[in-house]
């Protein structure tokens, strides 16, 4: 089982990726890289959950919340970073982790690896240090302008609900213009444990990144240990030079910066090929929007977007997870549609039937945006979640009224006006 995890875990070590393919987008002009603050690691560390799992050195964030506290612990923590980022060097104990295997959820069967998911657990202290810089790298890619306005994950201030509400402001927007609305969405399969290291480093010479913190990268994605976790169960330590830890502080940024030049690019392809499909991407799971006066021309514009983007995700050594694709149709058309089939099998995929709901980022979408079905799906869950809470406490005994109101407010509330 040990080898079977790795093998399945660290497939990017095969992938071959076109760094060529970067000279299609221009470099953005270079970001000084200042030394770091001390408010800069009170706000980071400020955040972190005292609740939350510590790595292999067992140091909990209570704890490094109270020497923090000292200011010459505090200068000798923020002297290390700066050497680190400096010297283009990440320490060999900070690249020693835990990888937790946790089951993804609703699976038929877990007989595969890839029914599980890998999860890091670093060494706090080196955490500490990554989540600071990952606000800076989050600061300079944006004030540089070098993500792309279609991406909506891994970035600060964006979530789901912005996905939502571009899907469907898009969509009524088409509408006032009498025009459907057809929607492919996609997966990457593996996404954070695919990125190519060496890509990665080319991509933030573009971004504009000054040479210490690329230097810092270069060496900070090779040389990592782990072992990993199933259960109480460990395993021996493993070499792995592939691919980011989902989990880490530098995951959501590291994939954000991954993901933009590839885009730019797919943008560009498009417009010169005057197929008029836009692009909206939440991290690994993203879709292609085109809109006609006919179904059919719409599926065709989504057969050449796809097949674009195939070829593409292979320079940057990535896989679509045909499975996972869907498409759908947004229409506001009384009566029965007879909505035509998309076929991909000519690019590896499936031959697509759209479905009458359509379920996206935890949206349940209909073909004419009513939401019915999603607010029967969340009521019905926040009344599921309400009745279990009676075995919590009576009159008698268990958890009192006041605590009853603050479990309702925070597990009960989210669930029924997700998205609200």
């Amino acid at each position: 089982m040990w080898y079977a995890l790795p093998s399945t875990f660290n497939t990017a070590s095969n992938h071959q990726v076109d760094t060529d393919i970067l000279n299609e987008i221009i470099d953005k002009p270079t970001i000084p890289w200042p030394v770091f603050s001390k408010e800069e690691f009170r706000t980071a560390i400020s955040s972190c959950n005292n609740s939350s799992a510590p790595g292999p050195d067992k140091l909990l964030w209570s704890y490094l919340k109270i020497i923090l506290k000292d200011n010459e612990c505090l200068n000798t923590i923020i002297y290390i970073a700066n050497a680190c980022i400096n010297l283009g060097y990440w320490p060999s104990h900070f690249k020693i982790s835990t990888m937790v295997v946790i089951s993804k959820p609703n699976k038929k069967l877990y007989d595969s690896p890839k029914s599980f998911r890998p999860i890091i657990l670093l060494n706090t202290v080196g955490k500490l240090i990554k989540k600071v810089i990952g606000e800076r790298l989050q600061f300079n890619t944006v004030s540089n302008d070098f993500i792309h306005l279609s991406q909506l994950g891994g970035l600060k201030f964006k979530s789901t609900t912005n996905t939502g509400v571009t899907l469907t402001y898009t969509i009524q927007a088409g509408w006032v213009k009498n025009l459907s609305t057809s929607t492919l969405a996609f997966n990457i399969t593996q996404f954070f444990l695919l990125l190519n290291h060496r890509l990665l480093s080319l991509i933030m010479k573009k971004a504009g990144f000054d040479h210490h913190i690329v230097s810092f990268f270069i060496n900070y994605l090779v040389d990592r240990r782990t072992n990993y976790l199933w259960n109480n169960f460990s395993s021996h330590t493993f070499c792995i030079n592939v691919g980011i830890g989902q989990g880490s502080a530098l995951s959501p940024i590291l994939s954000a910066l991954y993901l933009s030049p590839l885009i730019y690019i797919l943008e560009n392809h498009l417009k010169n090929l005057k197929i008029p499909t836009s692009f909206i991407s939440f991290v690994d799971d993203s879709l292609f929007i085109s809109q006609s006066n006919l179904i059919d021309i719409s599926n065709s514009y989504l057969y050449y977007s796809y097949n674009i983007l195939t070829n593409l995700l292979e320079k940057f050594g990535l896989v679509v997870k045909h499975s996972k694709t869907e498409v759908f149709h947004f229409n506001r058309s009384h009566g029965v549609l007879n909505l035509p089939l998309l076929n991909l099998s000519l690019l590896g995929g499936n031959i697509l039937q759209p479905n009458n709901t359509w379920k996206y980022l935890g949206f349940i979408f209909d073909r004419k945006l009513t939401f019915h079905q999603h607010v029967d799906f969340y009521a019905n869950k926040a009344l599921s979640t309400i009745k279990y809470m009676k075995i919590l406490g009576n009159s008698n005994c268990g958890i009192n009224p006041l605590q009853k109101c603050l479990l309702y407010r925070s597990c009960v509330l989210p669930i029924a006006l997700y998205s609200f």
